[in-house]
């Protein structure tokens, strides 16, 4: 069985280290995340919404892209990251790019990658605060709140900052 799975994987990336232990691993976890949030919401008996209203869908959409973002780029959070990344370089805004660490096991580089990608974090995030609408409503609403206005905010700063540039850059008087 350990040469097949070899074998596969060999075939699957033969001129690169894909961690598809990792990733197995990571798929597996996300699935019992997922098992857990469904029996604690069969076992607390909250009503599940037949169909999310538009508004929530809104509210979760913009705080998934702002936590995502927050946890996989933001410098002030890369201690979190620093284990499984390494520092690259600045991309502006506070936020950072860094370099998964091939080093290690294949679950360590899955997990940098998950980390590093605002993509890739924001299923565990949209499904966390998915079951959190079930399980606790005013508290995730609240929640995504903060994070919408949070994200809403760095809007206009970078509008703010465009606007800025352009007016100090445009035509001046010439007296």
């Amino acid at each position: 069985m350990k040469q097949r799975v070899a074998r596969l994987r060999r075939a699957y990336a033969p001129h690169e280290n894909r961690p598809l232990d990792g990733y197995l691993k990571a798929m597996g976890t996300y699935a019992a995340v997922t098992a857990s949030l469904a029996g604690l919401v069969k076992a607390t008996g909250r009503p599940v919404p037949e169909r999310p209203t538009p508004a929530d869908v809104v509210l979760l959409g913009v705080a998934t892209h702002k936590l995502s973002r927050l946890l996989s780029k933001d410098a002030v959070t890369s201690p979190l990251r620093a284990p499984f990344t390494r520092y690259d370089h600045p991309i502006g805004s506070g936020e950072v790019m860094e370099q998964v660490r091939d080093s290690g096991s294949p679950t360590r580089h899955a997990i940098g990658e998950l980390l590093s990608c605002p993509f890739c974090l924001a299923v565990w995030i949209a499904t966390g605060l998915t079951g959190g609408l079930v399980l606790a409503p005013r508290l995730t609403r609240l929640v995504a709140t903060a994070l919408t206005a949070v994200a809403a905010s760095d809007f206009l700063q970078m509008g703010y900052a465009i606007a800025q540039q352009a007016a100090e850059s445009g035509p001046h008087d010439e007296k």
